[in-house]
């Protein structure tokens, strides 16, 4: 991949799981350790807070705590993302104020989810944020938890007219949407993969990176595979991404980030539980995933 066409914030971002202590609080210590292991293992940029990393259940106040504490631990090594997204267009504009006072170097924002907006107040909604700050900012479809999709031509939308909207990580899993946006976005506009599972498929498309889970467990092999695809060589990523496959799949089997807070567990890296109304792994999920992390190589 030549200079002028590298993302803005690499092609492998992982979404950061959220520790916490035995009493579910957020274990910031363990944070920072986690955010500096993730950048040993190779990661172009962290992000920090969104789906993977509870968001739903970790409060405003929290959600500055953790940003700071990563922001402090891997200082200026690599980009750090903070997830600000939720459904109240002035709640957002207001917190997405406060973080950009602390120093990330870039927003995500979510399809607000349960008002069920039409597209014209996604478009509303994103251009109200980005306006309101001076970040880059990365939007998130992600229809199976936000209810609607956010259409291609919406996101086009939002591309050539936004400045700072530079981004959009797309899990709709519309593989015919996301060429479309890859196709007609601006040039230094960057598509992301929502999903390790399809990140092979994507960037073989054209895309850029992936935002990812499995990442938290296996960075350097997640790394190997977008690298591979950025650089054109698909058949070495896809044996890549075959090797890796079950456990991507098996991260999914109950609800995110469960699992992957599980295998960090069992892989000897502790990070807690999860908070309610999550509910942790059961013994017997538990033992399949550490089978499966077995028979691909990470534990």
């Amino acid at each position: 991949m030549s200079a002028e066409n590298t993302p803005l914030f690499g092609p492998m971002i992982p979404a950061m799981v959220t520790p916490f202590d035995s009493d579910r609080e957020l274990d910031l210590d363990r944070a920072q350790a986690l955010a500096q292991r993730l950048v040993d293992g190779g990661s172009d940029a962290i992000m920090v807070n969104g789906t993977t990393g509870e968001s739903p259940t970790v409060f405003y106040p929290q959600k500055i705590e953790l940003f700071r504490a990563v922001i402090a631990a891997v200082g200026t090594r690599v980009p750090v993302l903070a997830n600000v997204g939720d459904n109240c267009t002035a709640d957002t504009v207001e917190f997405a104020r406060e973080v950009a006072a602390l120093g990330v170097d870039g927003l995500m924002l979510v399809v607000p989810y349960y008002n069920k907006p039409p597209q014209e107040g996604l478009y509303q909604h994103f251009k109200t944020v980005a306006q309101a700050v001076d970040l880059p900012i990365i939007m998130y479809n992600i229809p199976g938890r936000c209810v609607i999709n956010m259409e291609a031509q919406t996101t086009l939308r939002l591309a050539h007219e936004v400045e700072n909207i530079v981004a959009v990580k797309e899990a709709s899993g519309k593989m015919d949407q996301i060429q479309t946006i890859i196709d007609d976005a601006p040039g230094d506009f960057m598509v992301y993969s929502g999903d390790d599972e399809v990140t092979f498929e994507l960037m073989k498309r054209g895309g850029h990176g992936v935002i990812s889970t499995i990442a938290n467990v296996a960075p350097e092999r997640m790394k190997e595979i977008v690298e591979l695809c950025a650089h054109g060589h698909f058949a070495r990523a896809w044996k890549a991404h075959e090797a890796l496959l079950p456990l991507m799949r098996e991260l999914f089997v109950t609800a995110n980030p469960i699992l992957v807070k599980e295998a960090l567990n069992l892989a000897g890296f502790p990070v807690g539980g999860v908070r309610l109304p999550l509910v942790d792994a059961t013994p017997q999920q538990s033992e399949c995933l550490a089978q499966v992390m077995r028979e691909v190589g990470v534990l």
